[in-house]
């Protein structure tokens, strides 16, 4: 494929920038429903622990929220600049989720963070704790609308075909909204963006218990993110479970790939591989460590469940779209993105288990500083098993842009040529790479400078329900 096909270098594009916009998108949902808890602990028991982690924390959310939305937009003219044709085939069935979810993410969303940034020593205290909580209300919902719009693209539902055949013409917006694909996909999404906003509780918390500061309310923290790490992981299991299930159903060919079993296989036939070694393409195994029944568990709920192989869908597949076409995806990516998503977040799981036992009360053999190192630099670990798990659920479904309906060479823009797209694509991950840095930056200097200090316990004109007037 040449170096400036307009095709490779679009696909390059989005991936990157989406990915990119990814990497804000799981702690602005996590990171809003820690500080709506932490603000109400502290609005319920006064202890002033609980506001100083509701500041610090906020703080972090606040940074990531403002990088979140700068780079969503560009996301939005990426489907009119190298996606043009893609964009006239489903914008009447996109059009709806999305002006839904802009009307969450820009104007609910936002106007409450407003609310509850400038309000602190301005709206009575419950009104305050209320907007923080409508925060988390309106990000849970953007992406529950973002979600249902990617569901049409795997499993396309709720339009009809226009007169011409050139467009999907929207005709039941409740059925889009009720995508099975987006009712599997939507607690799996929030789960594991918990599962961030809990690794960064326990880095943040563990590089200052290293440290010996802000014992106290850094072990408060440290401990929460622990809990919080452990249900959401049990919460992404569950819903991935699920979400398995509703991909058998829908893009059977995707599960496949997953596990590169190439021919249809029953029962114990139908193993999971932890671990495979072969050639690039997964057509020949050379050694594997596999698991009986386990596929076949997965894909049906039991133990006897026939999964269908490559080979048997890629005939069935050429009956029903079309000859000459490969309608299976690279199948190294998919299946090692699949694994590697459950090993990231079991991981992340893992050290947050061990991290309650360690530091639990009658422990008495002190943290050792290799453990604390091991906390703080886990944080990446869920936000990496999130991206895979993009990265599965994208690639996974090639060649089509929309499953059955629209394959993705067709939804390229057909003027657009490669140079153009090259060239923004080298100006985009320049800028992003700048904004990164920023990001990271502003995060980390947020983090480490911690809680605000104790107050004076002598200063009997300090109110630790009342803080004061506070500057994000």
């Amino acid at each position: 494929m040449e170096l400036l096909d307009p095709l490779l270098l679009a696909r390059w594009q989005f991936g990157l920038t989406t990915l990119y916009h990814y990497l804000f998108v799981p702690l602005t949902i996590g990171m809003a429903l820690v500080v709506a808890i932490f603000q109400t602990v502290w609005y319920r028991t006064g202890d002033i622990k609980w506001l100083h982690l509701t500041r610090l924390f906020g703080k972090i959310f606040l940074i990531n929220f403002a990088m979140g939305v700068v780079t969503g937009i560009v996301q939005e003219f990426q489907f009119g600049m190298n996606w043009s044709a893609y964009s006239r085939f489903v914008g009447d069935v996109f059009g709806a989720p999305l002006a839904f979810e802009g009307l969450m993410a820009f104007f609910f969303e936002a106007t409450f963070i407003g609310l509850w940034i400038f309000g602190w020593d301005r709206l009575p205290r419950l009104l305050h704790l209320l907007s923080m909580w409508m925060v988390v209300l309106g990000s849970t919902l953007s992406a529950y609308f973002i979600l249902a719009a990617n569901a049409f693209m795997q499993n396309p539902v709720g339009f009809q075909m226009a007169a011409d055949g050139g467009r999907a013409e929207l005709i039941d917006f409740g059925a889009v909204l009720t995508n099975p694909i987006v009712l599997a996909a939507f607690p799996h999404t929030i789960f594991s963006a918990w599962m961030f906003a809990a690794a960064v509780m326990i880095a943040v918390s563990a590089w200052h218990l290293s440290r010996g500061q802000h014992l106290d309310t850094m072990r408060s923290s440290l401990r929460f993110g622990f809990w919080f790490m452990i249900v959401s992981f049990a919460g992404v299991a569950v819903s991935g479970d699920q979400l398995s299930l509703a991909m058998v159903a829908t893009q059977p060919m995707k599960m496949a790939a997953a596990e590169a079993m190439w021919d249809s296989a029953c029962g114990a036939d139908a193993s999971f591989s932890l671990f495979s070694i072969g050639t690039p393409d997964g057509s020949e195994e050379v050694w594997s460590l596999r698991v009986p029944y386990l596929l076949s568990f997965l894909s049906t709920h039991s133990l006897d469940g026939c999964v269908e192989g490559l080979n048997d869908l890629q005939a069935q597949y050429e009956t029903q779209f079309g000859e000459g076409v490969s309608y299976m995806p690279i199948i190294w990516v998919t299946y090692w993105s699949f694994r590697w998503m459950m090993g990231l977040g079991g991981a992340a799981a893992l050290i947050s288990l061990a991290g309650l036992w360690i530091t639990r009360k009658k422990a008495t053999r002190p943290v050792r500083p290799w453990m604390w190192r091991l906390a703080i630099w886990s944080a990446p670990l869920p936000l990496l098993g999130s991206l895979v798990g993009w990265v599965f659920t994208e690639m996974g479904r090639q060649p089509w842009i929309v499953f059955s309906l629209m394959f993705t060479e067709d939804g390229v823009s057909p003027r657009v040529p490669g140079w153009t797209v090259l060239i923004s694509l080298a100006s985009f991950t320049l800028i992003y790479a700048a904004l990164a840095v920023v990001e990271f930056g502003l995060i980390v200097k947020a983090a480490q400078k911690g809680p605000d200090p104790d107050p004076d316990p002598d200063d009997e004109h300090d109110d630790a329900r009342t803080p004061q007037t506070t500057v994000y």
